[in-house]
């Protein structure tokens, strides 16, 4: 669990909003990258924030300490971003306390999507990858200034998402502002997916369905970091079929969607 305060950014041209200096958001993703995108998002707004790793954690970090809106990922380990939210939503119906805003992240957003988030009792979704525009209109319509307190209407997210394209130097710096961002970032994204390949191989050594979908999940959720490359979609046909049919009989599978995502990391290592 890491813990970050907040504090001005001098240098940042995003305009902050004063009274979110009061603010406190939790933030929830099992992706050291997101963590620290977002976190550094959050601290070039003013917003002071907590980051914890599952639904688990931010169930427990509520318990004791009061925040004012949740940022969670869909899918986690331990607990996942929809489970986390039913239980708070369960806990504050028991004890009456306030509803605290969850925003879902997610990395494809379909109707499906929507109806199992809209389900669960989450409140609004951002669409992978993130950026400090986008965060702060989410920010700006859930946590508006008391004094001048009115709701526009959000704009519709994008669903037109770039398919099959690798990101580039020049696309990453545009998204993300400046380099000196992207560069640490991709070495954390390079370093979990490495992490999260020799696991998924020794899970497939093992035949160990549960182990082998979760940790496809996690690369899905890496490699969605950058923007659609068309490896998401493989990884969850991939999760589909070894839930249907097992490990085995998707060897051949697993083994060609690995050696792509060591590619895919080496590519984004040259940079």
């Amino acid at each position: 669990m890491q813990h970050t305060s907040a504090s001005r950014s001098p240098g940042s041209a995003m305009p902050q909003s004063p009274h979110w200096q009061a603010i406190r958001v939790l933030l929830a993703d099992d992706h050291g990258a997101y963590r620290l995108l977002i976190g550094s998002f959050l601290h070039t707004l003013g917003v002071a924030h907590e980051t914890v790793e599952d639904g688990q954690q931010a169930l427990d970090v509520l318990a004791v300490r009061p925040f004012h809106l949740v940022i969670s990922d869909c899918r986690m380990p331990v607990m996942d971003g929809y489970a986390m939210t039913r239980e708070l939503r369960h806990r504050e119906s028991k004890t009456g306390a306030a509803r605290i805003p969850v925003i879902a992240l997610t990395a494809c957003l379909d109707m499906a999507q929507i109806q199992r988030c809209v389900a669960c009792g989450m409140d609004d979704w951002m669409l992978k990858p993130i950026t400090l525009g986008q965060l702060r209109e989410v920010l700006l319509y859930w946590l508006p200034d008391p004094a001048t307190y009115w709701r526009q209407a959000r704009r519709p997210a994008n669903l037109a998402r770039l398919h099959g394209r690798y990101p580039t130097r020049a696309s990453l710096i545009a998204t993300f502002g400046f380099w000196e961002v992207v560069e640490p970032l991709l070495f954390c994204l390079i370093q979990e997916a490495h992490d999260d390949l020799a696991a998924l191989d020794q899970a497939r050594n093992d035949l160990d369905v549960a182990l082998t979908t979760q940790h496809l999940h996690r690369l899905v959720g890496g490699v969605a970091f950058l923007g659609d490359t068309g490896l998401e979609q493989r990884a969850i046909h991939l999760i589909e079929r070894v839930h249907r049919t097992g490990v085995t009989e998707n060897r051949s599978l697993l083994e060609r969607f690995n050696g792509d995502i060591e590619r895919y990391l080496l590519y984004l290592a040259s940079l």
